[in-house]
């Protein structure tokens, strides 16, 4: 049965990863589904901006930012755009090309949105998830090590990365392939100015509206705030943001960084003075540029990046 069962897994994975394997420009992609849940979703394709916002999204997939020689590392990165659209351009695709310049392969997640037709609001957590299992089961085909596979969300795309780091067994699809018994557990997380908490006085952000709507009732509000999630099982996680943040309050993450501390989770906080929101790598005239450092030798602290 255990033999079968790994004759199934090898043939799904290698004919997932032949047959949805693409050309996007000069990157690889991949889609995460065989039968997408929870649709029918938008019609039509992806509509991209001129500064790289996706919206319109029917079919979620990975854009892989794959180094020459890598280093045994995987990243998932989750742009934001507080579930109302894909900040790829100044976020994802910046931060996928850094990375691999340092010899970390990053796979860009693009997220389906809850306000595009699908049945759920769960859909952004169901494609975190996917693509997870999807990264590790590739792991030989990529050259990565899956007990090294971590996930970096900016705002709301920090939302979605803490919240699925703390409830990586939950079931949130009905499992398709041998793929799907593979552990969605990141070894890591990093969250930037990241949405966390949907409690008042933090939700006001558009995060909040685009999972919860105009009313909600306060079990919900505990239901997607990140911080009400945390477990011992929660990823070593690394956080960062600005002081002067107008957009996600920085009392974001304070309230992560004290809910892991009470659940005895591993965490780095950085708190720059000044810099806003919506950064990236990095605001110039700030110091906000410093975090990309200070993540890599976090890593290295912690046994992962050499």
């Amino acid at each position: 049965m255990k033999n079968t069962f790994w004759i199934i897994f090898l043939f799904s994975n290698l004919s997932f990863a032949q047959n949805n394997a693409e050309v996007s420009g000069v990157l690889p992609t991949i889609t995460l589904w065989t039968k997408i849940p929870d649709g029918p979703g938008p019609k039509g394709g992806e509509i991209i901006s001129s500064k790289g916002s996706f919206t319109n999204i029917s079919t979620s997939k990975l854009i892989i930012h794959q180094p020459a020689d890598p280093n045994g590392i995987a990243v998932l990165v989750i742009s934001g755009g507080g579930y109302a659209h894909i900040e790829s351009g100044s976020e994802g695709n910046p931060t996928g090309e850094w990375l691999k310049s340092q010899g970390i392969t990053a796979f860009e997640l693009i997220y389906r949105l809850p306000g595009e037709g699908w049945e759920t609001e769960s859909v952004p957590f169901q494609d975190a998830q996917r693509a997870l299992r999807i990264i590790r089961s590739n792991a030989e085909k990529y050259k990565i090590d899956p007990d090294k596979l971590g996930v970096l969300g900016f705002s709301a795309g920090g939302h979605l990365a803490g919240y699925i780091s703390s409830t990586f067994d939950k079931i949130y699809y009905p499992l398709q392939d041998a793929i799907d018994q593979v552990s969605a557990r990141p070894d890591f997380t990093a969250m930037i100015y990241p949405v966390v908490s949907m409690l008042p006085p933090n939700n006001k952000t558009h995060s909040f509206k685009s999972l919860l709507g105009k009313s909600s009732e306060t079990k919900d509000q505990i239901k997607y705030s990140v911080e009400k999630q945390v477990t011992v099982q929660t990823p070593i996680t690394f956080l960062a943001q600005s002081e002067d943040d107008p957009i996600s309050s920085v009392e974001n993450s304070i309230l992560m960084y004290q809910a892991l501390k009470d659940h005895k989770v591993s965490a780095e906080l950085h708190l720059f003075q000044s810099g806003g929101h919506g950064w990236g790598l990095g605001k110039k005239d700030t110091n906000t540029g410093e975090w990309t450092n200070l993540f890599l030798n976090w890593l290295k602290i912690n046994g992962i990046y050499k």
